[in-house]
C-alpha cells in the first residue's frame, strides 16, 4: 500500500475512533503511558546538546511500504486512552498530508522534477502551409537546445506526398548542433523511415498509433491493430541498432471521426506498445477536447496496467484546457510533459485541432509550483519569438505576449 492509501485509511480510522469513543471518554482522562501531562516533552539524546520535540509519533517517515497495522500499533502503543489515539490520528494526518480529518483529500505530491519534451520544430511546424527554409529550422532547435532542454523532437521521416514540410529531415538531423546530454528524437511511422533515420545518425526514434480506429485510418493507412503489427518491424530494427523507441497514443480524450475514445481502448494500446518495447508512451489529446474530468478518467485506467513513470502527456490546448489537464496528470505522478513553443501546432489529419499548450506558459506554471525543469524561460521565449518572427504568425504564448509586453 502506498502513503496515500495510507492515509485515506487513517482519516476513516478516525472518524470511527470519534464515532465510538468521542463521547465516552471525558477530556480530563490524557493520561499517556509514560504518565506525562499528555502534551510533547523535551528530552535529551545522549551528550547531544540539541534539544529534540518528542511527539507522539514517531520521528521516522512512513514509508511506502509500511504496513498500515504497523503504524496502528505503533500510536496505540504510546497511549492508554483512546481520546488520545485521536488526537495522534489527527497529528498523524496534519503531518503527512491530510489537508482536513472528515471526509477529505490527500494533498496532491507533485513530482520534483518535470521533464518537458520539446516538439515545436514537428509536431509544432507539420501543419505550417507555406514551407520553413531549413536554415530556420536548424536555428530554431539550436536555440531550443540552449533553453535548456532535454528533449527537442526534430522532424519526422515521413514521405513528403504526406507531410511536406518535413521533406528536409536529413539535412536538418545531420545539420543541427547536438548538445551532450540532450536527445533529439524523430518520428519513424515505418521501416523505411527509421531506416533513413539510422542513415542520418538519430539515437532515438518514435512510432505514433492511435486509440480510435477512424483516426489511425485517416492518419497512417491503417487499422490499430495493423498499426501494430508495423510497428513491430521498427521496434525489432531499431533493437539490433541500440536506438531507443518513444510511443504515441493520439485521440486519448477524443477523436474527430468517432467522438469520446473509452480509456481501456487508450490503455489497452498503451499497453501494446509498451509490451514492444517503447520505452515511454505519451498520451496525446490530439484534438484538444479533454477536460481534468476526462483526462483523470483515462489516466485513472491506463495507471492500471502502466506504472505513471514510463508515462507522458500531450495536450493540445484548442479549447484552453490543456494546463489543467497537465495540473490533473502531475497530480497523478506523471512527470513527463510535451509542449510546443510559442503554442506552434495543430494536426494535419484532426480537423478543428489547434496547436500544442505552449511551452513558455508550462515552464511558467512548473516554476510557480518549484518544479524543476532546467529549462531557461527568457532563452525559451527567445526562441519562441524567433521561429514566430520567421514564419509571420502570432505568438500563442500568454506568458510570452505578457513578458514581451513589459
Amino acid at each position: 500500500m502506498n502513503i496515500r492509501g495510507i492515509h485515506s485509511v487513517f482519516v476513516w480510522l478516525l472518524v470511527q475512533f470519534e464515532y465510538l469513543f468521542i463521547g465516552k471518554c471525558s477530556r480530563s482522562i490524557l493520561v499517556p503511558s509514560d504518565g506525562s501531562d499528555g502534551h510533547s516533552k523535551k528530552r535529551r539524546s545522549g551528550n547531544n546538546n540539541k534539544t529534540a520535540t518528542h511527539s507522539c509519533l514517531s520521528d521516522k517517515e512512513p514509508s511506502s511500504s509500511a504496513t498500515v497495522s504497523a503504524l496502528i500499533a505503533d500510536i496505540m502503543g504510546t497511549f492508554t486512552c483512546k481520546t488520545n489515539v485521536i488526537g495522534a490520528l489527527k497529528t498523524f494526518c496534519r503531518r503527512y498530508g491530510v489537508s482536513s480529518i472528515r471526509g477529505s483529500q490527500c494533498l496532491y505530491e507533485y513530482p520534483r522534477k518535470v521533464k518537458i519534451v520539446e516538439v515545436g520544430p514537428r509536431d509544432g511546424l507539420q501543419n505550417e502551409k507555406s514551407l520553413v527554409p531549413t536554415d530556420v529550422k536548424i536555428e530554431f532547435i539550436n536555440r531550443l537546445s540552449l533553453a535548456g532542454h532535454q528533449a527537442v523532437e526534430v522532424t519526422s521521416f515521413v514521405s513528403p506526398k504526406w507531410v511536406p514540410q518535413m521533406a528536409d529531415h536529413a539535412e536538418v538531423m545531420t545539420r543541427i548542433n547536438r548538445i551532450k546530454g540532450v536527445s533529439y528524437p524523430v518520428l519513424t511511422p515505418n521501416l523505411k523511415g527509421l531506416q533513413s533515420a539510422i542513415a542520418a545518425k538519430c539515437e532515438e526514434v518514435a512510432i505514433f498509433g492511435a486509440a480510435s480506429e477512424s483516426f489511425s485510418q485517416k492518419n497512417i493507412n491503417c487499422s490499430i491493430a495493423e498499426s501494430l503489427e508495423r510497428f513491430q518491424a521498427v521496434m525489432d530494427a531499431a533493437k539490433k541498432e541500440g536506438i531507443r523507441v518513444r510511443g504515441y497514443v493520439s485521440c486519448v480524450c477524443g477523436c474527430p471521426y468517432e467522438g469520446s475514445i473509452s480509456p481501456k481502448a487508450v490503455a489497452k494500446v498503451a499497453l501494446a506498445m509498451y509490451g514492444m518495447g517503447c520505452y515511454e508512451i505519451s498520451l496525446g489529446d490530439t484534438i484538444g477536447v479533454g477536460t481534468p474530468g476526462s483526462m483523470r478518467r483515462m489516466l485513472e485506467e491506463v495507471l492500471t496496467v502502466l506504472p505513471a513513470d514510463v508515462l507522458a502527456v500531450h495536450c493540445h490546448d484548442t479549447y484552453g484546457q490543456a494546463l489543467p489537464n497537465i495540473l490533473v496528470a502531475l497530480q497523478m505522478g506523471i512527470s513527463v510533459v510535451d509542449a510546443s513553443v510559442a503554442g506552434l501546432g495543430g494536426c494535419p489529419y484532426a480537423k478543428g485541432a489547434s496547436g500544442n499548450v505552449a511551452t513558455e506558459d508550462v515552464v511558467y506554471m512548473l516554476n510557480g509550483l518549484q518544479i524543476e525543469t532546467g529549462v531557461d524561460l527568457d532563452k525559451l521565449i527567445e526562441a519562441g519569438n524567433y521561429i514566430c518572427r520567421a514564419i509571420n504568425r502570432p505568438n500563442l504564448s500568454k506568458v510570452s505576449l505578457a513578458k514581451t509586453a513589459c
